[in-house]
């Protein structure tokens, strides 16, 4: 026997999410402007003496396809996972790899060098290197003689 945990708010969630997708319509939100995304894809984020290593699980999606930008202090990366065609679906029992649009974002700390990031996709998984800026010696001034 399978237990199965009873949340009676999904559906709920499930619903206003597929109302979401209808085209201009976002419940609770003026601003159309915002990107929508279909998935998040999972974060890894880990810091180094002299950088920051972010890595995001992106398998299916084509270099193409992702899109890493950096503005204001905020490192955005995005794209999309296109939809697979399948000519017969008589033979298919289930769909669950998640298509469509992802959009994350983060906030970079001021130690950042934003002219330094480098990004690379391999084997499914995005590595976005931003390297920290040098650290700020203190300097002795030497007062001279009027």
């Amino acid at each position: 026997m399978n237990l199965v945990r009873f949340d009676p708010w999904s559906f709920a969630d499930l619903v206003q999410r597929d109302f979401n997708r209808l085209p201009g319509r976002r419940l609770g939100r003026t601003d159309l402007e915002t990107p929508v995304s279909d998935w998040a894809p999972a974060v890894d984020i880990v810091e180094e003496k002299d950088r920051f290593i972010l890595r995001a699980d992106v398998p299916g999606v084509a270099r193409e396809d992702i899109d890493v930008s950096m503005e204001d202090g905020i490192l955005t990366i995005s794209g999309e996972r296109h939809t697979e065609k399948h000519e017969d679906a008589e033979g298919v029992k289930r769909f669950e790899r998640v298509s469509g649009k992802f959009y994350r974002r983060f906030t970079l700390p001021e130690t950042a060098d934003a002219e330094g990031i480098a990004a690379r996709n391999a084997n499914g998984i995005l590595e976005v290197s931003i390297p920290k800026q040098p650290e700020v010696q203190p300097r002795r001034i030497t007062v001279e003689a009027a």
